[in-house]
């Protein structure tokens, strides 16, 4: 029979140590708040989710729970009064995981794996193994050294037994910094289980603009000569041209460049590589490699949110067909027209471009 898994996510926090002037949780990372990355992460794994907030933000967050079909609920003065407000909100489960707002960055392994333990063992504490040396210091002087062998830097989601971790709040009083201590206190054994170095912890203003670990930026470039006797395909699109571009497969330098983007994002080699210049990709059409490409980056677990390309050509003017090009790119990567960009321009008659030897471009993707 399969276990009944609630979740409880602690947005309380006032991001004081950030420097923000609001709540960590509503801050935006990309696209999206701190708050809807983990519910993206925690909702298809969990049977039912308790938002806990501060009374400032309740309404806020309130209403970008709401869709996922999450339940909010006020919090307390401390962390440890604001999980005990989430228990409550729990009429039964199996498995409940308590997870922190100020680490959006979770992936669903570390969820699984804490799930895993919880049901096999009781409890899942998610961990990274201290990699520093660590010191005991007093007024700023370095007084022991303390082996790191047996240390482990704790993390959330931790799991439990919905049972246990609520009978161990209600029997231990005293203000705690995690559920783990909590769980010990009551006399549980809390087992560990590895997280992830990108688990990262929302502390400081530096971690407020750095990009999330879950999100990665690829670029891409490409250039073809023009020959006579040969269509022009630009991102997909036949354009009227007296000239094509040279190359081994239809040379469509736009779908070229994006493909390299996509490719360098998830840490693969480019198309020179995956697609040689033989005869199986002789006359290849790019928009069909693109989608291999495509499935590519599926396989590696990542979502493309944006693509941004631009096409340097002196000769033919683009504008005309980069709708159709957006519609037919789009469509191959399995993305809406709004999330991808094409512009054009010229070299202002400057190198082979402007020559009018050639055509380039470039792309810029962006992938969750």
């Amino acid at each position: 029979m399969k276990s009944s898994v609630n979740a409880i996510l602690l947005c309380g926090g006032k991001g004081e140590r950030s420097g923000s002037k609001i709540n960590k949780v509503l801050c935006y990372f990309g696209a999206k708040t701190a708050l809807e990355y983990f519910l993206d992460a925690f909702s298809p794994l969990c049977d039912n989710i308790v938002v806990v907030s501060a009374e400032r933000d309740i309404e806020q967050i309130r209403e970008i729970s709401a869709p996922y079909g999450a339940q909010t609920v006020l919090g307390g003065d401390t962390r440890t009064q604001s999980v005990r407000s989430g228990l409550n909100a729990i009429k039964q489960c199996d498995v409940v995981l308590i997870h922190d707002a100020a680490r959006p960055f979770v992936d669903q392994r570390t969820i699984k794996e804490c799930i895993k333990s919880a049901q096999e063992f009781g409890s899942g504490i998610a961990a990274v193994k201290a990699v520093d040396s660590l010191k005991k210091v007093n007024d700023c002087v370095i007084t022991d050294e303390i082996p790191r062998d047996d240390v482990y830097c704790i993390q959330t989601p931790q799991a439990f037994s919905f049972d246990k971790i609520k009978a161990a709040y209600l029997n231990v009083s005293g203000t705690f910094t995690d559920d783990s201590a909590v769980y010990m206190a009551a006399g549980g054994q809390p087992r560990i289980v590895i997280g992830s170095i990108d688990n990262k912890k929302i502390t400081t203003p530096e971690d407020l603009i750095s990009t999330p670990p879950c999100q990665r930026i690829g670029a891409g470039m490409d250039f073809h000569v023009f020959v006579k006797e040969r269509k022009l395909i630009i991102g997909g699109v036949e354009i009227p041209y007296e000239l094509g571009l040279t190359g081994n497969s239809d040379a469509d330098v736009l779908a070229h460049a994006i493909m390299d983007a996509l490719l360098s994002a998830i840490d693969m080699p480019d198309i020179g590589v995956l697609f040689p210049c033989t005869d199986e990709y002789k006359d290849a059409n790019s928009i069909e490699l693109l989608k291999t490409v495509v499935a590519l980056v599926n396989a590696a677990n990542r979502k493309i949110i944006s693509v941004s390309a631009t096409i340097m050509a002196q000769a033919p003017k683009m504008k005309d067909y980069i709708p159709l090009m957006r519609k037919r790119l789009s469509s191959a990567m399995g993305i809406s027209e709004n999330s991808i960009n094409v512009s054009a321009t010229t070299t202002e008659g400057l190198g082979a471009i402007g020559e009018g030897k050639g055509i380039a471009a470039g792309a810029v993707c962006l992938l969750q």
